[in-house]
């Protein structure tokens, strides 16, 4: 296998709420803004239904949203994975992403399987919130050896 580099989401939450559930665990809500950077390049709109299992503790990203691209295609994803609560000031964030669009050039993400990387950085967006840039890579299927 072998992992080809697809584009750089970089997003914001203009807007989010949290509760407390039992046992110090948190569920919020965020709607997400922002842009994607590389062979898929334009807008990105979003939700995030994280589950949190303690206020210092990791959390667990759930995403769905859209890129609208610069060439007009609509390409929706939905990502899962792991926020690891540290290193603080810029938490890391692995995952997998999925894609589905009905345009020529991006069909063929429709059965692709894609990871990510990336981090929390807290205060540097607008507002002193945190900003969130995952790096997105298509996992590429190669023989096994023998």
């Amino acid at each position: 296998m072998r992992l080809e580099p697809l584009y750089r989401l970089r997003f914001s939450y203009p807007e989010g709420w949290a509760v407390e559930l039992e046992g110090g665990w948190e569920q919020h809500f965020y709607s997400a803004e922002g842009t994607a950077e590389g062979e898929l390049a334009g807008r990105f709109h979003a939700a995030n239904f994280p589950l949190r299992r303690t206020a210092a503790g990791p959390f667990v990203p759930d995403i769905r949203g859209v890129i609208e691209t610069t060439d007009g295609a609509t390409v929706l994803l939905e990502c899962r994975g792991y926020g690891r609560a540290q290193p603080v000031g810029a938490r890391e964030v692995v995952g997998a992403v999925l894609h589905v669009s009905d345009h020529p050039a991006y069909r063929r993400l429709n059965d692709a399987v894609c990871v990510c990387v990336g981090e929390v950085r807290s205060g540097v967006a607008a507002g002193g919130g945190p900003e969130i840039v995952l790096d997105v890579a298509e996992l590429v299927w190669e023989p096994l050896a023998p």
